[in-house]
């Protein structure tokens, strides 16, 4: 039932125009940042925290190795009241964006994927976060509240199943096409849109790459790439609308791109088990605060 492409077809021309297209993005993304950063510093400081520079290199640093950083970092906000529940959110993919196009420029050099295949499923996912960042942003602080504590629920399903091993382990395939990479590309468009609530991208779509039978390391460059084209593009809706936080995403910034090479070029891998029963806990008591808040009676104008 599968249509699956097995040879190790990577297309090193396609790819060389994709990293030149995200070079494009990544510094129309920066321009627009910064401006908003000085915009910001005008009314006060924009310096981040020294707590907000560690939450931007752990997460990183682990969101290189697989875990995925939105997650943690919802749970970081909300654990030491950081950022209001209403705009991490944007935060988030404000302040991630930039390490993810590190990773991104990292894993599609090392980790075989036919381009076919990995540029549908990044345009896929663009689409999804254009039209999702413009929902979201518009939203009212209680419903974002719901739809967090629910995308954590899920988010924290996948990351039970892949625990479990309940998940596809994948095949050997590097690529899809035909019908396959139809529901591979709306797949991911559903993600990207999802990525905009606050539920991290990495986990479903690894288990999306497994379900369609390709290999499980090709999921990286294809999340990660997906990341890095989207976030941009979400993000520039979120600045526009102002909807995060100026030093809250310039921690995760600055102290990310560190935590991502650390991790690809010096740490490379870790035992990780443990830490990911223990992001699951994590994880599923930021789901349940962010839900019994939205029970909360509003207080009188």
């Amino acid at each position: 039932m599968q249509e699956t492409t097995s040879a190790p077809v990577t297309g090193d021309a396609a790819k060389t125009a994709l990293l030149a297209a995200l070079a494009l993005v990544s510094v129309a993304y920066a321009t627009t940042y910064g401006r908003a950063v000085l915009r910001a510093r005008r009314e006060g400081s924009v310096a981040p925290t020294p707590l907000g520079l560690v939450v931007g290199f752990v997460t990183n640093f682990f969101d290189t190795l697989g875990i995925g950083s939105f997650a943690t970092t919802t749970a970081a906000f909300r654990a030491w009241r950081m950022v209001p529940d209403e705009k991490i959110p944007g935060t988030l993919n404000v302040g991630h964006a930039l390490s993810t196009v590190a990773q991104t420029i990292i894993f599609t050099q090392i980790v075989p994927v036919e381009s076919t295949t990995l540029i549908a499923m990044i345009v896929g996912a663009c689409v999804g976060a254009w039209l999702g960042a413009g929902v979201v942003s518009g939203l009212p602080k209680r419903t974002i509240q719901l739809g967090m504590g629910v995308a954590l629920l899920v988010a924290s399903g996948f990351l039970l199943s892949s625990l479990l091993g309940l998940t596809p382990s994948g095949g050997t395939a590097v690529g899809v096409s035909g019908g396959t990479l139809a529901i591979a590309v709306g797949g991911n468009m559903l993600l990207g849109a999802l990525m905009t609530l606050g539920i991290g991208l990495y986990a479903p779509c690894m288990i999306l790459v497994s379900m369609l039978g390709m290999n499980v390391t090709a999921a990286f460059p294809i999340m990660m790439g997906s990341c890095a084209f989207l976030m941009p593009v979400a993000s520039a809706k979120f600045i526009k609308t102002g909807g995060f936080d100026v030093k809250a995403a310039v921690g995760l910034t600055l102290a990310g791109i560190p935590g991502v090479l650390i991790a690809a070029y010096i740490v490379k891998s870790l035992p990780l088990t443990v830490l990911r029963w223990v992001v699951l806990v994590v994880i599923l008591y930021t789901a349940t605060t962010l839900l019994l808040a939205t029970r909360q009676r509003q207080k009188p104008a």
